[in-house]
């Protein structure tokens, strides 16, 4: 199992000859195929196998399957190289994702700063319109910030944000239509970064192409589960996707390919 080490011209204004950065470049070029040490590790995100839309989602946890302890604290459960490696993958996409529980619990910028490479889109399920105007993710950098919602539900989001309304159901907004809402938005390939309860929708919804869960070498004992789906009867019916599996430093990537399940979401527009 090959070894990817965090490249040492990797962080944002780096050198003129940024390998990453070039890679980067590459990617969404016409390029036939992509150069080592993270062409195979990343190839597979540059075009989607049922429709034109590539939609990866990531989970880093512990190796007993943990994402944070029990009161949720989870900051860093993966080091250096695996917080690298998400960046990649915000450098890559179009637009990145998370759910609001996510949004209040850690604030996150989600911004690319491990790593060069362009801002992606940054987006958050909200149904009932809960979180605070002053949320990093809405900081006004010129970067494009989405707001998805629930139709009727009351949000003042800062100027500048651009607000998606769909219908919900119990509360909850359909993954499909999040996938067809942000590809009319333009967007092609979208990361789906957190938290738990929304990969592991999507993945129930059969929305995700592929799913990137990073091992870190530590055991939790108890807390919070990486992935929860509806409860199955038999081993035998569990998920069992085809994987690529590499080695970052001492964390372990499990590349996960669910395109057999994914559900057709349509035509989206050109990647921005």
């Amino acid at each position: 199992m090959p070894s990817v080490r965090a490249d040492p011209n990797g962080r944002s204004g780096g050198k003129l000859c940024d390998p990453w950065l070039q890679f980067s470049n590459m990617f969404r070029g016409n390029v036939q195929s992509l150069p080592q040490p993270w062409g195979n590790i990343f190839s597979p995100l540059r075009k989607g196998a049922v429709d034109d839309l590539m939609v990866v989602g990531q989970i880093g946890q512990s190796l007993d399957g943990r994402i944070a302890t029990e009161t949720g604290h989870s900051k860093y459960i993966n080091g250096p190289a695996g917080l690298a490696h998400l960046h990649r993958l915000r450098a890559l996409v179009d637009g990145v994702v998370i759910g609001v529980g996510t949004a209040i619990a850690d604030d996150p910028q989600l911004t690319v700063r491990r790593v060069s490479g362009p801002q992606p889109v940054r987006v958050v399920i909200d149904p009932k319109g809960r979180l605070s105007a002053d949320a990093r993710i809405f900081a006004a950098d010129g970067v494009r910030r989405l707001l998805i919602v629930a139709q009727g539900a009351a949000c003042r989001p800062p100027p500048g944000v651009e607000v998606i309304a769909l219908p919900s159901l119990d509360g909850q907004l359909a993954p499909t239509a999040i996938l067809t809402a942000l590809a009319a938005h333009g967007m092609r390939r979208v990361l789906i970064e957190g938290g738990a309860n929304t990969v592991s929708r999507f993945l129930a919804a059969g929305c995700l192409d592929r799913l990137h869960v990073l091992v870190s070498p530590i055991i939790i004992g108890s807390g919070r589960a990486s992935v929860v789906l509806p409860e199955i009867k038999r081993v035998d019916h569990a998920l069992r996707p085809s994987i690529r599996v590499h080695q970052i430093d001492d964390e372990v990537l499990f590349d996960c390919d669910f395109s057999a399940q994914r559900v057709r979401i349509g035509t989206a527009k050109t990647s921005i």
